[in-house]
């Protein structure tokens, strides 16, 4: 029996690259992404209200208490939205616990698409997540495969609004 692989390490500074791409490094982040997907969860959701009474909520994703992305919630049909389409919504109530709930359960149905975007300025792999045939998320991976990369600014978000 082969053991599970151990979790992904997150990336602790900022490394430069200078070789060309090696693009068999692509496989190894999508890797690195199947193997930390089940190990994320659902932070508390960020409701913020707009100066009109519309709402928008924000459900952090989490691995080893560090934001790895934002999923929008759909408070209309209870599901979360796709990657850019954050949904404004007025006159409906919000149970935090019911929102974090759903976007549990779709974290444990979603999937790894076996594809990446480069970014330069944070040298790092990004691949995108799905569920139920939506991007829902992306995951920033190091050049090297092996660390994912938090989103720093909303990791400092969820702790100022946890905390």
């Amino acid at each position: 029996m082969i053991p599970p692989s151990p979790p992904p390490h997150i990336r602790s500074g900022w490394k430069d690259h200078k070789e060309p791409l090696d693009l068999k490094l692509v496989t190894k982040a999508i890797e690195t992404v199947k193997v930390a997907l089940p190990l994320f969860t659902a932070g508390l959701p960020i409701v913020k209200r707009g100066p009109g009474g519309e709402i928008h909520i924000d459900v952090p994703t989490m691995y080893m208490d560090f934001a790895i992305d934002r999923i929008h919630y759909d408070p209309y049909s209870k599901a979360p939205s796709p990657k850019g389409r954050p949904v404004k919504a007025w006159g409906v109530e919000i149970n935090p616990q019911e929102v974090r709930q759903t976007i549990e359960v779709a974290l444990k149905e979603a999937y790894v698409i076996e594809a990446a975007e480069f970014r330069e300025p944070e040298n790092a792999w990004v691949i995108p997540v799905a569920w139920n045939k939506l991007i829902i998320m992306y995951v920033k991976v190091s050049y090297d495969g092996r660390e994912l990369i938090p989103d720093y600014g909303l990791t400092e978000e969820v702790r100022r609004y946890v905390i």
